[in-house]
């Protein structure tokens, strides 16, 4: 098996590198590079594309990469929180595959499974430059981490930018204190009276295996998020070879640190469209760069995907972005909030737009179904890389789609809501074309404090996605039509329970912490800082 397999890869990279003998002027067939740009908690209406009644001017750059690309509109995040969308989205698989079914703290031991296979080592194993800037978010410690799951450069922060304290708070509700000014004895990772705010760690700045400052500055973040990302792509080309570029931003979850121009405190800016319009703006001058570099090196080279992990939340007020039309009414009649930490369609569809230019039509639209997980089977066709056949994947390849105009996506998508209990409540919603079931509706805190109460449902609750975007008024259970979907829905989801039952490549995560687990730089001095940096 293994010779077999070594034959083909020199086989493939024979015919990769034979210079085509029609003319001096033909190029060599080169592998393509690969940006893939995740944005942290974006809503589906924050892009200015999906809503331009509002006549918006936020995302200028998305726009025009839109126009000269893919927009996918019904493209959703794997789940609806953070460890367990990023863990699918690099592996191919659903959480009660790979074990990520809720998020890592700040003082976790582990991450994502030794056991599972991500994209950025199967790339890295074929010749590509692999690199990461932002959040990772699935292991931080030893093994866990980006340089030892398949990325040759890392710089970012191990989890999410509200999970440690800094000097100069952003915006986040509620405001949080700076770090502490007092040593304690023991690093402890007890929140202040402040509820969601850290204060006893400092927030880490990771590049490769080092802490390079700690805490870090939130307000110049994205400067240097923006200078490594330029670096990687100059020095790949000046390489001459391919690369993938995993770029997780910091945008948009709380707290916001905008631009400088924005920084001073005012009335406009606790406005929504004052400190959050500011930091999306930010978020797409970043994207702007990036796709402007390699546009300018190698662009008819190179794939650019964006999308987010998960949808806005909601919790954060004006601080928080926009599900659009996309409200789950039925929820939020009841109380509590119905984006991130939810499976209604505002926790997990997300904005999403993909360019090559020469190779995906321009101003194109779709509208199939698809998930932040066939992002891994896509691009590693593009590459012409084969996925090991020791596991099972849950992405389709939708190369189709991307370059050749084709609609017709996914038949069904599960979707699944961090931390619920079990395996129906992992799996607590399908998706099954128009139709959406849900076996458990629950709510996460809305704007205000509002939460509603977890509700299981026998028989599912169905909504037609195309007669209502808002998810309000459910099938009658009396209808044919509910009864051919339910019947439908219900043989899909037993499949699914029955193959993961089956399937011998199932990880399991370790969620176990420890105080000592935490990132420190210098465990002497206060919030474990240190600048090892100029």
């Amino acid at each position: 098996m293994a010779s077999t397999q070594l034959c083909g890869m020199l086989v493939y990279g024979l015919l990769l590198h034979t210079v085509p003998t029609q003319g001096a002027a033909a190029e060599v067939k080169r592998k393509p590079n690969f940006i893939i740009i995740l944005a942290d908690d974006i809503g589906w209406g924050d892009l200015d594309a999906n809503q331009p009644e509002k006549k918006a001017n936020n995302t200028p750059h998305l726009n025009i990469m839109g126009e000269q690309g893919l927009r996918l509109t019904d493209f959703h995040s794997p789940a609806s929180t953070c460890s367990p969308s990023r863990a699918a989205i690099l592996t191919g698989r659903y959480g009660l595959r790979n074990g990520v079914t809720h998020n890592f703290a700040v003082n976790s031991v582990a991450g994502l499974p030794l056991t599972e296979v991500t994209l950025p080592r199967l790339l890295q194993e074929a010749g590509y430059y692999t690199a990461m800037v932002g959040k990772w978010h699935l292991g931080h410690n030893g093994p866990y981490s980006p340089t030892s799951r398949g990325f040759d450069y890392y710089l970012g922060i191990p989890y999410s930018n509200d999970m440690g304290c800094t000097d100069r708070p952003g915006y986040n509700i509620p405001p949080c204190l700076p770090c502490v000014s007092a040593r304690p004895e023991v690093i402890r990772l007890r929140r202040s009276e402040h509820p969601g705010c850290y204060s006893k760690v400092g927030l880490p700045l990771i590049e490769n295996s080092s802490i390079v400052e700690q805490p870090l500055n939130l307000w110049t973040l994205t400067e240097r998020y923006k200078s490594a990302a330029l670096r990687i792509i100059n020095n790949a080309r000046a390489r001459g070879q391919p690369y993938l570029l995993y770029i997780a931003a910091a945008h948009m979850h709380v707290p916001l640190a905008p631009p400088p121009s924005s920084e001073a405190p005012s009335a406009a800016h606790q406005r929504s469209d004052g400190v959050y319009a500011a930091t999306l703006r930010e978020l797409d001058s970043l994207i702007g760069t990036i796709k402007a570099a390699s546009d300018g090196t190698d662009g008819n080279n190179t794939l650019i995907w964006f999308t987010g992990d998960n949808g806005p939340w909601e919790q954060k007020c004006q601080y928080a972005g926009s599900v659009g039309p996309f409200q789950g009414k039925w929820q939020t009649n009841k109380g509590g909030g119905s984006a991130k930490r939810t499976t209604w369609e505002g926790g997990h569809r997300v904005p999403t737009v993909v360019y090559w230019p020469g190779r995906i039509p321009a101003n194109t639209t779709s509208s199939a179904l698809l998930s932040g997980m066939d992002i891994f089977p896509t691009v590693l066709s593009l590459a012409g890389v084969t996925p090991p056949s020791d596991r099972r994947y849950d992405g389709i390849d939708a190369t189709n789609i991307l370059l050749h105009n084709e609609h017709t996506g996914r038949e069904f998508l599960f979707h699944p809501n961090s931390g619920a209990a079990g395996m129906f409540g992992d799996l607590q919603t399908v998706r099954a074309g128009k139709y959406k079931a849900f076996y458990i509706t629950g709510a996460a805190t809305a704007c205000g404090g509002g939460t509603g109460q977890p509700q299981l449902h026998d028989p599912a609750l169905i909504f037609d996605l195309d007669r209502e975007k808002a998810e309000e008024t459910p099938l009658q259970v009396q209808s044919p039509e509910y009864q051919a979907v339910l019947q439908k829905i219900d043989r899909r989801r037993e499949e699914l329970f029955w193959d993961i039952t089956t399937d011998n490549s199932v990880s399991t995560a370790d969620y176990r912490t420890e105080e000592s687990a935490a990132p420190c730089c210098d465990q002497r001095r206060v919030v474990c800082r240190c600048n090892t940096v100029g």
